[in-house]
C-alpha cells in the first residue's frame, strides 16, 4: 500500500502536478523501455483530471508493466497474474467514489487474464484499463505473447508461432467496452491526453499503448516512424469503429470509439449482519 498523505507543502487550493502522483520508488525497467514514458503519461493524465492521489487507486497483475502502482503516490494493489481486472472491478463496485486505473501488459492482460478482459468489457464498470503492449513476454525473457506476430522468428519459437495474433481493440469493442483507444509510448503528451479522456469517459475505458521492448524486440524502435494520428475522429457507432479498427495498419493513434452505454450501476447492498457477527461465525 502506497503512502496516502497529502503532498507536503501543497495547499488545498493549489493544482496537482504530475510530480504529486509519483512515489519515491525508482523504476527499474530496462534502459529505453517504453513503460518509463507510460508512467509519466499516467501521472500527467492524473494531473489533467485533478483527482487527489488519495482518491485514486492503481491496480496491476504481473509483468514489467505491472510495477507501475509502486511508482505512484496513489493507492496501489499489485495482484496476481491475470487477475488485475477482477480485483479492480471489486474495488470500484465497493468504492465507486474512487478513480480506478488498471495497468497491464499483453501477456498478463490477454493470455491468463483474457477471460477477465472479456467480462470486464461486458460489465462496463467505470474504470480505465491501460495495457502496455510490446508483443512479447519481456519480464520472462522474450517468449511470444498473444499479440506477437505469427512469423516472429526467435530462439524460443524458431520460425514463429504460426498462431494468429490476438486483436485486443476489436475484442474490446465486440465485448462491450465503452471507450476504445490506441496510444504510443513515444508520444507522452498525446498518451496523457488519451488516458485523461478515458478516465473522464463513463464506463469501461480500454487503452492499448504501444510500448516498445527494446531489449527483446529492438526492431520496435521503428514504431516511432510508423505511428500516426488516426485519420478520422472517434465515433459512437460500434460497427463503424469495428470496420476502421479491422482495416487500419495497427498504428493509428487516438480515441477510436466513445460509446454511450450506461456504466454498471450495481453495488454492495445493505449489510444483513454486522462485522462482529461474521467474525464470530469463524471463531474456533
Amino acid at each position: 500500500m502506497n503512502d496516502m498523505s497529502h503532498p507536503p507543502g501543497l495547499a488545498a487550493a493549489e493544482p496537482y502536478t504530475p510530480l504529486n502522483y509519483k512515489s519515491a520508488t525508482k523504476p527499474i525497467w530496462c534502459p529505453g523501455c517504453g513503460d518509463y514514458t507510460v508512467l509519466n503519461a499516467v501521472t500527467k493524465a492524473l494531473a489533467l483530471v485533478q483527482r487527489p492521489p488519495h482518491e485514486v487507486a492503481v491496480v496491476s497483475g504481473i509483468g514489467c508493466s505491472s510495477r507501475i502502482p509502486a511508482y505512484t503516490s496513489c493507492y496501489g494493489f499489485h495482484g496476481v497474474h491475470g487477475r488485475s481486472l477482477a480485483a479492480a472491478t471489486g474495488l470500484k463496485v465497493a468504492r465507486p467514489d474512487l478513480t480506478v486505473l488498471v495497468a497491464s501488459g499483453d501477456g498478463d492482460g490477454y493470455s491468463i487474464g483474457g477471460n477477465h478482459f472479456l467480462h470486464a468489457c461486458r460489465r462496463n464498470v467505470d474504470l480505465t484499463y491501460i495495457v502496455m503492449d510490446n508483443h512479447v513476454y519481456g519480464m520472462t525473457k522474450g517468449q511470444a505473447s498473444p499479440t506477437t506476430e505469427p512469423d516472429w522468428d526467435n530462439k524460443l519459437s524458431p520460425g514463429g508461432t504460426r498462431v494468429r495474433a490476438f486483436h485486443p481493440l476489436v475484442i474490446a469493442l465486440a465485448a462491450g467496452a465503452n471507450f476504445v483507444a490506441r496510444a504510443f509510448a513515444g508520444d507522452q503528451n498525446t498518451t496523457a491526453e488519451i488516458i485523461a479522456a478515458g478516465i473522464r469517459h463513463p464506463g469501461f475505458s480500454f487503452i492499448e499503448i504501444l510500448s516498445p521492448c527494446v531489449t527483446f524486440r529492438p526492431e520496435q524502435k521503428e514504431w516511432k516512424n510508423l505511428t500516426h494520428a488516426a485519420p478520422v475522429g472517434p465515433t459512437d457507432d460500434a460497427a463503424r469503429a469495428a470496420k476502421r479498427i479491422m482495416t487500419d495498419d495497427g498504428f493509428n493513434i487516438g480515441v477510436l470509439y466513445a460509446g454511450h452505454r450506461a456504466p454498471y450501476s450495481g453495488g454492495p447492498g445493505a449489510p444483513t449482519r454486522s462485522l462482529q457477527e461474521m467474525e464470530s461465525a469463524f471463531a474456533l
